[in-house]
């Protein structure tokens, strides 16, 4: 492939177009409050429209990133661009709780998921080198949202009511994405739709059915499923642990904002070191100190210990992520990235969604979050031991020439 400065646009696309995306479904837990008291909703049926939302992003992760192996990621980017600006657009006016849980829930979570698996597999696609960099960039893009929508929905809200709120997140998507998402193109190095996958990478003669049934896919779905699911407790219930071990609730808070500030970091850092000494044993070393990460919750009660535990297990829990996606590129053929990738994203986003149910329970059962973490820590062991046993495909021999 021919190096080309147009890859860095579309890094560049990815990262907008994530972070957009992203803190569009992440407005939500900003219009909680102002939802529930304005409509007379309960908290809880409020907030189960943002379950809906991961569970619908996480099932239509391999649909939408296989649709973008068939039809190309700018027609799938764009129409989950407009599918999200007329999901909020519509749950801006939902006269019942049920309709505002279905129209968020599914339609917005739905919706995303059309952004992640189709950029990070168009962007394996335009690297050679630096690439586990470049999923990193997208990824730290899509970061980006907490600290850019989520403060400007805040502001939004204090000088409008929800509903036009959501009108305007719905405008903001559809200027800033839609545009954006003409800028996506194939990658260079993917033959035409009738054209035979010469090229295509590694395994280039593998078949779909032969990659979704083997060892390498069904190792990267659980460790994935592992991975989030080891982080997703600690960071859903980070603030209300701080705030029972007695830290008022706004610097509680800002543990939070911290450990996502450290990610960005992370995400870059994660990036670089994957280019140097390879995705998978970086990966794996990430995996065993994000357990222990989890882990060292149960030892702190002070704020300077929590900042200084978030610091360190934002930045590896955000820093591993991107690089599922490079390690799928150095195993599968490039037609086939969306589906791939779609399916860790699948996997990544349910395992996302056991944590604040699973975190709820255990509190409501014992009244304090201690085993949260050390199931988060066993859990964390579990996603380092599977990936220790994935083995990259053999190296495929050039057939030898002609006379």
């Amino acid at each position: 492939m021919s190096i080309t400065p147009y890859r860095w646009v579309i890094v560049a696309s990815g990262g907008l177009l994530g972070c957009v995306a992203m803190g569009a479904m992440f407005s939500l837990p900003v219009l909680l409050t102002p939802i529930a008291r304005t409509t007379g909703w309960s908290l809880t049926g409020v907030s189960t429209a943002m379950t809906f939302a991961f569970v619908a992003m996480a099932l239509g992760s391999m649909a939408w990133g296989s649709l973008s192996d068939r039809f190309g990621p700018r027609l799938v980017v764009l129409t989950g661009s407009i599918l999200l600006a007329t999901g909020l657009a519509l749950a801006s006016r939902a006269t019942s709780l049920v309709q505002f849980q279905l129209l968020f829930g599914i339609v917005v979570g739905g919706a995303t998921a059309a952004i992640f698996a189709p950029m990070m597999a168009c962007v394996t696609g335009w690297f050679d080198t630096q690439r586990s960099l470049a999923v990193s960039l997208v990824s730290a893009g899509m970061g980006m949202a907490p600290m850019t929508m989520s403060p400007l929905v805040a502001w939004l809200v204090t000088i409008h009511d929800w509903r036009t709120t959501l009108l305007i997140v719905a405008a903001i998507v559809t200027v800033v994405m839609v545009p954006v998402a003409f800028l996506v193109r194939r990658p260079p190095a993917v033959p035409g739709e009738t054209a035979a996958p010469v090229g295509d990478g590694p395994q280039a003669g593998m078949s779909m059915a032969q990659a979704l049934r083997s060892p390498q896919f069904t190792i990267l779905l659980l460790t994935s499923f592992f991975c989030c699911a080891t982080h997703s407790g600690p960071i859903f219930h980070t603030v209300s642990y701080a705030v029972s071990c007695g830290i008022p609730l706004i610097a509680a808070v800002s543990i939070y904002s911290l450990e996502g500030l450290a990610g960005l970091g992370g995400r870059v850092a994660f990036g670089i070191l994957g280019d140097r000494f390879g995705a998978k044993r970086v990966l794996v070393l990430g995996l065993l100190v994000q357990a222990f990460g989890a882990l060292s919750y149960t030892a702190v009660r002070e704020l300077g210990a929590f900042y200084a535990v978030a610091a360190l297990f934002g930045f590896v829990y955000a820093g591993v992520m991107p690089l599922y996606a490079v390690i799928a590129r150095e195993n599968f053929p490039l037609r086939m990235m969306g589906t791939v990738i779609g399916g860790t994203a699948m996997a990544g986003g349910l395992g996302m969604a056991t944590g604040p149910i699973a975190g709820g329970l255990i509190y409501d059962a014992f009244a304090n979050y201690a085993w949260l973490f050390v199931g988060s820590f066993a859990l964390g062991v579990g996603a380092f031991l599977i990936m220790l046993t994935f083995r990259p495909f053999p190296k495929e021999r050039s057939a030898p020439a002609v006379a």
